[in-house]
């Protein structure tokens, strides 16, 4: 049974205007699943229909078997959901906000205490238990919403652009957080416009376009489909002003030590050194480029912008 069957879902709003064109997907029971896609292309569509706050004009959403328009109720108990927006009230304590969620879903006090001491311990935040939360930096706040969203023990995490707006540094802790997460066996669904973060965390992923799936299945085998690679090259000391040109390949500076250069598959790596070893430049290590999602992206959607 898949922890998300969506079939046929179609969303028309006022003037005809289709945001959903007969979207089909299924995410499987203890995945990282990356939902990607161009501003517009119909992701916050698709997250309120699953999320129950938006209602679709056509199909059907399932949630682990159960149909949102006929057991509503029942199919979110199984679902968490994690905001673009920081949506809590700041002048609460962090304890206070899990525990009130909990709350309102019906569960026990005691319970909710136990569960709110727990969650805020995987999300690095018991110590800010009970500080003001308007004092939490701005990653402790995302990490909150998250512990929040884990309250009533989902077995399926949806997130909406959680690393939104904040640095390098506060991401890789969230990322640390969400992998934990999915480890324990909760289902997780992502939506990111951080392309590195998407290859970085997940094993299977949709490209959504124009209301349509254009792309759907493991990240490794869509990644495949690339005919190129990309390396960054370090070398010995400056870069020329003018660099060499190699038939087949994009060569360009990243910077006054660094070249950044992409070729077919099919190249012979071996040929590119000797024709940079005969303009002078003398590579002192490679590296692969990691985000070859980023180049993906730009393909199938012909949108330079990243997903957002």
């Amino acid at each position: 049974m898949p922890a998300l069957e969506i079939h046929d879902l179609r969303k028309v709003y006022a003037g005809g205007v289709e945001a959903l064109k007969g979207i089909s997907l299924d995410v499987q029971p203890g995945d990282f699943f990356a939902l990607l896609g161009p501003n517009g292309a119909g992701k916050s569509t698709l997250i309120g229909i699953v999320s129950s706050l938006v209602n679709a004009t056509s199909g059907s959403v399932k949630v682990f078997g159960t149909d949102i328009s006929t057991d509503r109720e029942a199919a979110m108990r199984q679902l968490g959901l994690v905001p673009q927006e920081v949506n809590f009230n700041f002048f609460e304590k962090p304890f206070d906000i899990l525990c009130n969620y909990a709350g309102f879903y019906g569960i026990p006090r005691a319970e909710a205490r136990r569960r709110a001491e727990q969650e805020l311990r995987r999300a690095q935040l018991w110590e800010k238990a009970h500080a003001t939360s308007r004092t939490l930096s701005g990653g402790m706040k995302r990490r909150l919403m998250i512990a929040r969203a884990m309250m009533t023990q989902p077995q399926l995490l949806i997130l909406d652009e959680p690393t939104a707006g904040v640095d390098i540094e506060i991401r890789r802790g969230m990322w640390r957080t969400l992998k934990e997460v999915n480890a324990a066996g909760t289902t997780v669904i992502l939506t990111t416009h951080y392309l590195e973060e998407a290859e970085s965390l997940c094993r299977n992923l949709a490209i959504i376009d124009g209301g349509c799936i254009i792309e759907n299945g493991p990240m490794k085998a869509l990644l495949a489909k690339l005919d190129v690679e990309g390396f960054l090259l370090d070398i010995e000391g400056e870069l020329p002003a003018s660099l060499p040109h190699v038939e087949g390949v994009d060569l360009r500076a990243a910077d006054r030590f660094t070249l950044d250069l992409e070729m077919p598959r099919s190249m012979n790596l071996n040929s590119v050194f000797a024709s940079l070893d005969g303009a002078g430049i003398r590579v002192r290590s490679m590296r692969t480029k990691t985000n070859r999602l980023e180049e993906l992206f730009v393909r199938l959607t012909g949108n330079k912008e990243h997903a957002a």
